[in-house]
């Protein structure tokens, strides 16, 4: 049996798309990025629940690039020559200067409307990748001991969507075999209340399972080391934040507190991880393959920022074009297809 991808592979190669689409509101470049994600989420998914959550996410980012236009149409923002329609502006009191409801609806502003709504959905694509192609409790297991607790949460909160999505498949399967084929609206309002219902139950499942396995329960260190684990995390985080701001000025001040905060914040973690005990059947490994899919994210991601500047002009308006370099980078971030394991069928 051939070995899936290691999960946090995954979610590097997502953040890779990420950071790209973080930088770009060119259309065309953000189109990529979600032509790039779906096409690796369709072609590389396992036969999994949550196989189907690219689909869920895009619709969402669908949803939140509809909510942007409409609040640049209720609410005004970037304005420009090209008026399109003058909608009737409603008065409001002087408490709230600054804010119009209505007026001039402009080109340049829906433009830039697009262009951010077409953004936060890129991201919201690349959120849905990483949930359809990675497995979140494979993923909880890599973790380092000391973040267990942090950890269980955020693994608990990346599988409520994939849950969500595997508990509407089932129920509109059931539905369906039972000859129901209501759609829309009404279909929405019928299985709202079984779905959550079956994701709460699956929540309950997992928390009980991961209780019986031994989650969150301590090796019962004496209290001198969960002093000193204490000690060393937040001295390392202070050191961080202190280094961080001394970075702003000139000075060396800032190198030195930074490295100081990593050398104790990794003692706090290795001290940290005393406290809990677990073991490991077959554990998830890094290989070649886990190595070219993270090197596409990051080749994409680097050639992102190597290349020009990939916000679009909005006044004037301008016809979007196609930056090479990032084009380029996020032709490599196909290379999971060549690599990773199909959907069984």
């Amino acid at each position: 049996m051939s070995r899936a991808v290691h999960p946090g592979a995954w979610w590097l190669w997502a953040l890779g798309l990420a950071a790209v689409a973080s930088r770009a509101t060119n259309p065309v470049v953000l189109g990529l990025v979600i032509a790039v994600a779906g096409f690796v989420a369709v072609t590389c998914r396992q036969d999994t629940p949550w196989a189907d959550s690219y689909g869920v996410f895009f619709k969402f980012g669908l949803a939140v690039l509809g909510i942007r236009v409409l609040f640049h149409v209720v609410l005004g923002g970037v304005d420009g020559p090209t008026v399109l329609l003058d909608l009737p502006e409603v008065p409001l009191p002087d408490w709230a200067r600054g804010i119009r409801l209505g007026g001039p609806l402009t080109a340049e502003g829906l433009v830039f409307a697009l262009c951010q709504g077409l953004q936060l959905a890129t991201l919201l694509c690349c959120v849905g990748a990483a949930n359809a192609l990675a497995n979140a409790k494979r993923l909880l297991r890599s973790l380092p001991a000391a973040l267990y607790e942090v950890s269980v949460a955020v693994v608990v909160a990346m599988t409520v969507a994939p849950q969500l999505v595997a508990g509407a498949r089932s129920v509109r399967r059931a539905r369906a075999l039972r000859g129901d084929v209501v759609r829309g609206v009404r279909a929405v309002k019928l299985l709202l209340v079984p779905v959550l219902e079956d994701a709460f139950e699956r929540s309950l499942v997992l928390a009980a399972a991961m209780d019986s396995r031994g989650y969150g329960r301590n090796a019962g260190l004496p209290t001198r080391t969960r002093v000193l684990t204490g000690f060393l995390v937040l001295g390392g985080l202070l050191g961080l934040c202190i280094g961080a701001y001394a970075l702003l000025d000139t000075g060396t001040f800032g190198v030195w507190m930074l490295a100081a905060g990593v050398v104790l914040s990794a003692a706090g973690l290795w001290t940290g991880s005393r406290r809990v005990r677990r073991s490991r059947y077959r554990p998830d490994t890094w290989g070649l393959r886990e190595a070219v899919v993270v090197a596409s994210g990051l080749v994409a991601a680097v050639m992102a920022f190597l290349g020009p500047d990939l916000v679009m002009p909005t006044v004037p308006l301008t016809a979007p074009d196609l930056p090479l370099l990032p084009a380029l980078g996020l032709l490599c971030a196909l290379a999971p297809v060549l690599i990773a394991d199909r959907k069984r069928t």
